[in-house]
């Protein structure tokens, strides 16, 4: 299972910072290097720098938090069937927790959007 995971989290990983190289490749002006350019795109390239490590936060934020909720729901699923496969009666109790565990992908899409956003 860790393994999978691990391949899951770099293949996330290098998608975000592909998209972050490539959307920062795609904002870097062509201009003459002048001293006035030269001045004026030193604000620009920050701002280029700082929107892409926001965009790979954003993406781990999400990536992250979609894998550990599936396996929650994977895990709170099969426990929550055996269980209700003995006694009908404990899935009003039971299905809550699956519930509880997809609301983590959830909070991780609201952390990327707070990232991308501020």
């Amino acid at each position: 299972m860790s393994k999978k995971f691990m391949v899951i989290a770099a293949l996330l990983t290098g998608f975000a910072i592909f998209g972050a190289v490539a959307q920062e490749a795609a904002a870097e002006p062509q201009a003459v290097a002048t001293e006035a350019t030269v001045e004026e795109a030193a604000p620009a390239e920050t701002a280029s720098s700082s929107a892409g490590f926001k965009y790979i936060a954003a993406g781990l934020a999400v990536g992250l938090a979609c894998i550990a909720g599936g396996i929650a729901v994977g895990k709170i699923g099969a426990a929550a069937m055996g269980a209700m496969s003995e006694n009908a009666e404990l899935s009003g109790k039971a299905l809550p927790f699956v519930g509880l565990a997809e609301g983590i992908c959830l909070w991780g899409f609201l952390v990327a959007l707070l990232i991308i956003i501020l």
